[in-house]
């Protein structure tokens, strides 16, 4: 298994639930939003392939607004845990800070901080909309004197982060059938995903049974956001909260669940 695939494969996983539509109406006032400031929602990742079910990776996302500004912060992290570090040796961290505009819920900047094994990487990405531009800059704070990786990508007004996105497709109606295009940009690239909206099904969660929309983004493939073969699909009710309690994705490594454990401050 490289090291490099496995670990893209499963932040996306776990972070699959940040994914993000293209906008297709206005965002609706503050007080009609489906969520809340200080809402935290965590997650538990599990990866079966010969053994069922261990547990990989722990997720959490919280909103908070920003002092003197309309601005909204979603501050998410991915942190590997229990079998993925005892028996095979290999941990990660990955966290987030995407800002966003507290009205139109278009992302402004992303900063993260992503470790793997001993390899750590900072990293900002500023989106600069009159100029239809993201541009991305990365450095390894354990060797100062390596030169920063710089990308920059032409962007749209419906651009969004890893992150912002979920907080998007929340605002939005959901109906069996329909498909839509989105924009995700990692580390300075800019992706267009198709996403379909497959089904209408009966999901557990910690709110007991509930009815949830079943969204298929199309991540898989050359050129796309993972080179690999694979097939994802994300549950999010379907009630005003539109709360996103669980993610599928099957790989050649096996097929990861990750499972919403606990939600506050919520609608």
């Amino acid at each position: 298994m490289k090291a490099v695939s496995f670990t893209k494969t499963l932040l996306v996983t776990v972070l699959s639930l940040s994914f993000g539509l293209t906008s297709f109406a206005q965002p609706p006032a503050k007080d009609a939003r489906p969520f809340l400031v200080g809402e935290t929602l965590t997650y538990e990742a599990k990866i079966s392939r010969i053994i069922k079910g261990i547990a990989v990776a722990d997720l959490s996302f919280t909103v908070t607004d920003l002092p003197e500004s309309h601005d909204l912060m979603i501050t998410s992290e991915a942190r590997s845990k229990g079998t993925l570090v005892k028996l095979f040796r290999y941990s990660f961290l990955q966290q987030f800070k995407s800002r966003i505009d507290g009205d139109s819920l278009q992302i402004l900047g992303t900063a993260k901080h992503d470790v793997q094994r001993e390899r750590v990487r900072d990293s900002a990405a500023i989106f600069d909309y009159d100029e239809k531009r993201v541009t991305y800059v990365e450095t390894d704070p354990n060797d100062v004197n390596r030169p920063p990786r710089k990308i920059a990508s032409a962007i749209g007004d419906d651009t969004n982060d890893l992150v912002s996105g979920v907080y998007k497709i929340r605002t939005m109606p959901l109906t069996v059938g329909k498909s839509f295009e989105m924009a995700i940009s990692d580390s300075g690239l800019v992706y267009k995903v198709t996403v379909k909206v497959t089904a209408r099904e009966l999901q557990k969660s910690i709110f007991g049974k509930v009815w949830c929309f079943r969204v298929e983004p199309d991540i898989f493939g050359p050129g796309r956001l993972i080179e690999r073969e694979g097939r994802m699909s994300i549950w999010l009710t379907d009630d005003a909260r539109r709360l996103p309690v669980r993610s599928q994705i099957n790989t050649e490594y096996g097929r990861v669940e990750v499972k919403l454990k606990k939600a506050l401050n919520i609608k």
